[in-house]
């Protein structure tokens, strides 16, 4: 009859160290410190001296870009369908940028906005409305 043992490692679940003694081994690392720039004193004042001959002052602290506030401004679109039934409609006055073309016109339109699809524009010109863009 054959006997069935469990692998030894189901014993070690729930063991911090799954039986291989201390913390350092059995890690894949060998005896080293860490991998890349472990121990180089970021977090602590160890060996920042070599730290700032090698690489400068830039090497600590934040670094990138900052975006744009232009960029950051986001269109607030609207679609035909979503139009209330009124004739004549300022989609500025109402925080609106842009119209979009989804959805068929109810009514003739007379609308003032920032800017328009191209096809939002044929849409309402198609019924007998107008759009109104700032020059």
């Amino acid at each position: 009859m054959v006997v069935k043992h469990r692998k030894k490692n189901t014993r070690a679940h729930g063991r911090t160290t799954h039986g291989y003694g201390s913390m350092k081994k059995h890690r894949g690392a060998g005896n080293r410190g860490g991998r890349g720039m472990a121990g180089s004193g970021k977090r602590a004042d160890q060996i920042k001296t070599w730290i700032l001959k090698e690489y400068g002052p830039e090497y600590f602290g934040k670094h990138g870009f900052k975006i744009p506030p232009s960029i950051k401004k986001k269109e607030v679109i609207v679609n035909i369908r979503d139009l209330p039934d009124q004739e004549s409609i300022n989609l500025t006055e109402q925080g609106f940028t842009k119209l979009l073309a989804k959805g068929t016109p109810k009514r003739k339109y007379h609308i003032t906005v920032a800017a328009c699809s191209e096809k939002a524009k044929q849409k309402i010109e198609k019924m007998g409305g107008k759009v109104e863009l700032p020059s």
